[in-house]
């Protein structure tokens, strides 16, 4: 006389149908997704360890952007008289946009498993630059080389060259989306406020 609910469970552990199958492929991803499921598993996992160290990774990244772009602090009423690494480093505005920025590409990377509120999102914040007196749309460009900077530098050992392959994927295309929603604010001028 045994117990139901044992009997139950050692009969899913022998594999009898009546459980869920977990052998097998992993499932497929949205099609408009550049990344395979694992990449994207991939990317999901390292970039726990990029959110644990949002702000550091942010001005990092802020940092190498105004070493390779130093016309672009101009951009940046807040903290444009932050001129030297050290100044930048210790700016308060700095890495409170330093923050936001990194807010918004975890919430893009989050949002990689629902592609509609993905691109939803990432439109609008790729609209809302059209606010930016001087902006243009070539701008979104120059992030891309100072970000995987600050991936590696924060990931250190873990950024293997797969890793650092996933990550060039993942930020051409958050940026490919932002150009998106920058642009078609340009076609619809009130979706942009």
């Amino acid at each position: 006389m045994g117990c139901q609910l044992g009997k139950l469970a050692a009969s899913e552990r022998r594999g009898n149908n009546a459980g869920p199958v977990t052998d097998g492929p992993p499932p497929a991803t949205d099609p408009r997704l550049p990344l395979t499921a694992k990449q994207k598993y991939s990317m999901l996992a390292s970039w726990k360890g990029i959110s644990r160290a949002m702000e550091k990774t942010g001005i990092c990244m802020f940092i190498k952007l105004f070493e390779e772009n130093q016309d672009l602090l101009d951009m940046f009423e807040k903290f444009r008289q932050c001129k030297t690494k050290e100044e930048q480093i210790n700016s308060m505005e700095l890495a409170e946009h330093a923050n936001n920025v990194m807010n918004t590409l975890d919430e893009g990377i989050k949002g990689l498993d629902d592609l509609d509120n993905f691109f939803q999102y990432i439109h609008q914040v790729g609209a809302s630059h059209r606010k930016i007196p001087g902006f243009r749309v070539e701008y979104f460009w120059k992030i891309e080389a100072p970000f995987l900077a600050a991936v590696e530098s924060t990931l250190g050992d873990r950024y293997t060259p797969n890793v650092e392959n996933i990550y060039k994927i993942t930020i051409k295309f958050i940026l490919e989306t932002l150009i998106e929603g920058y642009e078609k604010a340009g076609n619809n001028p009130s979706s942009a406020s």
